[in-house]
């Protein structure tokens, strides 16, 4: 039986797909290609459209056999969530349920859910543990919110059982250099770092030099793309093994410095990285990096690779993609 990654093109499902592959699973990819890239796929079977096509999907489920979802399709700038919320419950929650919707009237019932640590808002207690209260401050996270408690309820309505992973902040490219990151749709400070690293940008802006951190920055949790995939894989081996409906965090459980993600980046690549300092962001938490605890003891899963390798992929990929897929070279 085949698994469906729906936005398998993307960042994230891409490395997914290729994993899934790699362990001897049938794939079908569902992308619009709105964010996504065909090449991103290497040549697993795609099919364009959208997610919310019940004949397409349908059709799909039908042609490839296909028995369980990795579902990643979804818009995921908060930003832009925030000047347009219609956009991002109209994508992410309503798309999401006919998805659901048409995959179960032809019996599948088993989804991993791409979902967000950003449920939870600015953290109240770290580290971040799956009991923390929902918070989400901004339509991006509502929606992944909603979409949490939606598949629960199809769960308790349809038996269509579920994994929700709240992952933390995913960087990094693959190991070999041949899919990463498209940094054209993408304001996170990896990627960032490294178009100052590239002379893409004059420099990186470090937003907050006065936190109460051990370098005066703000802390992230960064988890590497690889390890992210690794993670989707084990979720939907722990549904076939008959694993419950669940939400999962996917996190190293160690918090980064803006100012160690650059000063590593240099380190690990023999590159200079031009920064400038800028008063706090509104809104900025101090620090967010999740407990992992819970992914261990359901998944067997911890994160493998460390920062300095996440930024060794990362400018790896980049420096040979500046143009993404559009054009490798230097």
């Amino acid at each position: 039986m085949a698994v469906l990654v729906t936005g398998g093109a993307g960042y994230i499902g891409s490395q997914t797909a290729r994993l899934l592959r790699e362990r001897g699973r049938d794939v079908v990819i569902l992308d619009s290609l709105e964010l996504g890239d065909e090449r991103a796929c290497l040549g697993a079977p795609l099919v364009v459209g959208d997610i919310a096509d019940a004949a397409l999907v349908q059709k799909a489920i039908a042609d490839h056999g296909v028995d369980a979802i990795v579902h990643f399709a979804g818009y995921k700038a908060a930003g832009e969530s925030m000047e347009d919320p219609g956009r991002y419950f109209g994508n992410n929650v309503a798309k999401t349920s006919a998805l659901v919707d048409a995959a179960r009237e032809v019996g599948v019932g088993r989804i991993v859910f791409s979902s967000s640590c950003s449920v939870y808002g600015t953290p109240t207690r770290l580290p971040v543990d799956e009991t923390h209260p929902f918070a989400p401050e901004s339509p991006y996270a509502e929606s992944k919110r909603i979409v949490e408690d939606m598949l629960r309820w199809y769960d308790a309505a349809h038996d269509v059982r579920s994994v929700s992973l709240r992952y933390f902040n995913a960087a990094g490219a693959s190991s070999d250099g041949v899919i990463g990151e498209d940094w054209t749709v993408t304001l996170n400070l990896i990627p960032l770092v490294m178009k100052a690293a590239l002379g893409r940008l004059p420099q990186v802006t470090v937003f907050g030099t006065d936190y109460p951190t051990r370098d005066g920055t703000a802390v992230r949790d960064y988890v590497h793309v690889e390890d992210l995939a690794d993670a989707h894989v084990r979720a939907l081996e722990y549904l076939e093994a008959g694993g419950a409906t669940t939400a999962i965090n996917l996190g190293t459980g160690v918090g980064s410095t803006v100012r160690e993600v650059i000063t590593t980046t240099e380190e690990v690549n023999g590159i200079e990285v031009p920064s400038v300092d800028a008063d706090r962001r509104p809104g900025d938490p101090t620090e967010v990096y999740g407990d992992n605890r819970r992914a261990e003891e359901l998944l067997g899963w911890r994160a493998e690779h460390d920062l300095a390798s996440i930024l060794r992929t990362a400018y790896a990929w980049h420096s040979t993609h500046p143009d993404g897929y559009g054009r490798a070279g230097g």
